[in-house]
């Protein structure tokens, strides 16, 4: 077997040893589950032989690992005691305790954290590996699946898009046929009549060390010359339940069970060693009684370590980031798609890491809506069109973030966001604070949003903010003018943390004289128009409405406008002193109302006593209905928002 530059050599007689660990270390989480000592167990007894995969890697590859690799784990050099403190969710863990056990990871290793939801690290892993394409690296990503994950959606972008970039990406694919208690062969995708081609395939027997580390060397080879990825198929067995609250012996034969126990792969390499004089019996059984003491102190300490702190719940929900600066726009007479556009021009300028990727944004197109015109003309290394596949353009960005660089990644509408909805809410909501600090996803995605632009139907008219702002973890903003559309992006790119940005497209084509450019911090709302008898909140598209309102009800009351500009974090702060003042709120958006982001305002505002105390009227809300928006204009119209709903809601707070 080949050497390794971040391990020493390991001999077989290594890995019959650390396999041994492995094993060890499952079977005593099974002891103290049955004890009551933890919550939950999964187990990667049968799987143990690929941790030779190790032997092929360098330091500076990286591994999204499936959480039945206790064993390749242990060869990357996370220690026993390490993924003890993971089964017990101890506050020294790699997730601080936020994560199931199976899921451990290191920053400094390059093991990523892992994620529950099967091969939703898949399409990350290829955004690492092109990333590391981009920066003229021959590391290589490692990324293993079960096979009933096979069946994900994800999957096969995850392989469509490894293969149109000749990406350094080898795919694992750990066959033990089963998906908990379903039998996969009728559902895996290499099974069904050549649904998947056999070209970038390699079958491997992947209880035998040998023939792993043969196929696993090949595979590595040829991503390290250019020469793209590689599905590495192994052939195992789960010789476990699927997890601790399964029972195999259920819906398996014991006659199947007792087969592959004769199959073992610590069984067939300790034959093998025997066979071939390297062990004894007796060596054996001492190496045994070395593995369990080793496995039992490493539990027994961990049992004692320190657990999670109740207080620290909100901790890593943030990166910390450097204060907002000005963004390079001047002032003068602009739309937002130019003041956008000088934005990204200057930070693909400036920062070679800073990569667009998005459906159509190449030239000559630039975007559906210019958005990026002329950007890959000027950086043809930076900027580039994505496949027809949101889930891809999403995940891409978490991988790519996780490697160092900047995504600004386009959607083309926010209303396509459904595809891609796994990977916001598994992983790039969620990298940083499940891995307890250690990981993050700094990256933006925008997106055109909003209707008042006729013709746009159901999927291209959507202001679904409210479901984004759902999402811990995430950044949300929606700009109104072009020197805060301007400003939000470039703190944006600037930030630590995923950032969505939604440009309403009803008004982001409007020319109107920019007389002043400054730095925009996401969670700082600004006051545009004075006033002293009723506060009025809103956003987007729906600031028109509010400055038409309070125009016509100048000889009646004198209204506050606030445009929040950016929706999480939100500045309450500015929108209570505000209400400190005139004792009333009304609040427009154009989402639907409930669950709207406009509910949550008013209830912010009037569940605390302080803020309650402090109205003379109860908060009105105009909103679109909980309806969907219609191709013809009279069911768009019907739907939105109008000025009319606006006065009234403001009179009716007057009352």
């Amino acid at each position: 077997m080949s050497a390794i530059s971040a391990h020493p050599p390991r001999t077989k007689l290594d890995y019959l040893r650390l396999m041994m660990t492995s094993r060890e270390g499952d079977r005593r989480e099974g002891i103290l589950l049955r004890q009551s000592k933890g919550w939950f167990q999964v187990s990667g007894m049968g799987h143990e032989a690929l941790a030779v995969m190790q032997t092929s890697l360098r330091e500076d590859d990286w591994i999204f690992p499936y959480y039945r690799q206790r064993a390749l784990m242990l060869a990357r050099g996370i220690t026993n005691y390490e993924l003890a403190l993971v089964y017990f969710a101890k506050r020294e863990s790699s997730s601080g305790g936020r994560q199931m056990p199976g899921f451990a990871s290191d920053r400094a290793k390059n093991v990523y954290t892992g994620c529950t939801p099967t091969g939703g690290t898949l399409i990350p892993a290829c955004g690492t590996a092109w990333a590391m394409k981009l920066s003229g690296k021959d590391s290589v990503c490692v990324a293993s699946v079960g096979d009933a994950a096979s069946r994900q959606g994800e999957f096969y972008e995850a392989i469509a898009f490894a293969i149109q970039e000749k990406l350094p990406v080898i795919f694992v694919i750990e066959d033990n046929k089963y998906g908990i208690s379903t039998p996969t062969d009728k559902f895996f995708p290499y099974l069904i009549g050549g649904i998947l081609s056999d070209e970038h395939l390699v079958k491997v027997n992947g209880r035998i060390l040998d023939e792993v580390d043969t196929a696993m060397q090949a595979a590595v080879s040829k991503a390290r010359r250019g020469d793209g990825p590689t599905i590495l198929w192994a052939d195992i067995d789960r010789l476990s339940s699927h997890t601790s609250s399964d029972d195999h012996r259920v819906y398996r034969d014991l006659a199947d069970i007792e087969a592959m126990n004769d199959r073992d792969p610590i069984k067939l390499l300790k034959d093998e060693l025997i066979a071939k004089g390297e062990l004894t019996e007796e060596e054996f059984v001492k190496i045994q009684e070395e593995v369990v003491a080793a496995v039992d102190a490493d539990y027994l300490r961990a049992e004692k370590a320190a657990d999670p702190k109740a207080e620290e719940l909100m901790d890593h929900s943030w990166g910390k980031d450097a204060p907002a600066q000005i963004p390079p726009v001047e002032a003068g007479p602009q739309t937002m798609v130019e003041a956008i556009n000088k934005t990204f021009r200057k930070a693909l300028e400036n920062d070679p890491g800073v990569i667009f990727f998005g459906e159509d944004i190449e030239d000559p197109k630039g975007g559906v809506f210019g958005l990026t015109k002329g950007l890959t003309d000027a950086f043809p290394k930076q900027v580039f069109n994505a496949p027809l596949a949101e889930a891809t353009i999403l995940g891409v960005a978490v991988g790519m973030a996780a490697y160092g660089m900047r995504p600004v990644f386009e959607l083309q509408f926010i209303d396509f966001v459904a595809p891609g909805w796994n990977q916001i809410v598994t992983n790039m909501s969620t990298v940083r604070w499940r891995s307890f600090g250690e990981w993050k996803c700094p990256c933006v995605v925008y997106a055109p949003y909003g209707a008042y632009l006729p013709g746009g139907s159901l999927w291209h008219s959507q202001s679904n903010e409210g479901a984004l702002a759902h999402v811990p973890g995430i950044k949300v903003a929606i700009p109104s003018t072009p020197e805060d559309a301007a400003g939000l992006f470039w703190t944006a790119i600037h930030s630590e943390d995923p950032c969505f940005v939604l440009v309403p497209k009803h008004i982001f084509r409007k020319r109107v004289e920019v007389t002043t450019v400054e730095a925009v911090p996401f969670g700082k709302a600004k006051i545009v128009r004075p006033g002293s008898d009723v506060t009025l909140v809103t956003w987007g598209n729906t600031l028109e409405l509010a400055d038409e309102a309070a125009g016509r009800l100048e000889v009646e009351c004198s209204v506050e406008i606030i445009d929040l500009r950016s929706i999480v974090p939100c500045d309450y702060e500015t929108i209570t002193k505000s209400v400190e003042k005139t004792g009333r709120l009304v609040v427009v958006q154009e989402d639907t109302r409930t669950c709207g982001f406009g509910q949550a305002i008013v209830s912010e505002m009037v569940s605390a006593p302080e803020r309650f105390n402090l109205f003379l009227a109860s908060p009105q809300l105009v909103s679109r209905p909980d309806v969907h928006i219609g191709y013809n204009p009279i069911y768009e119209y019907a739907a939105l928002p109008d000025v009319e709903e606006v006065v009234a809601a403001i009179r009716t707070a007057m009352e």
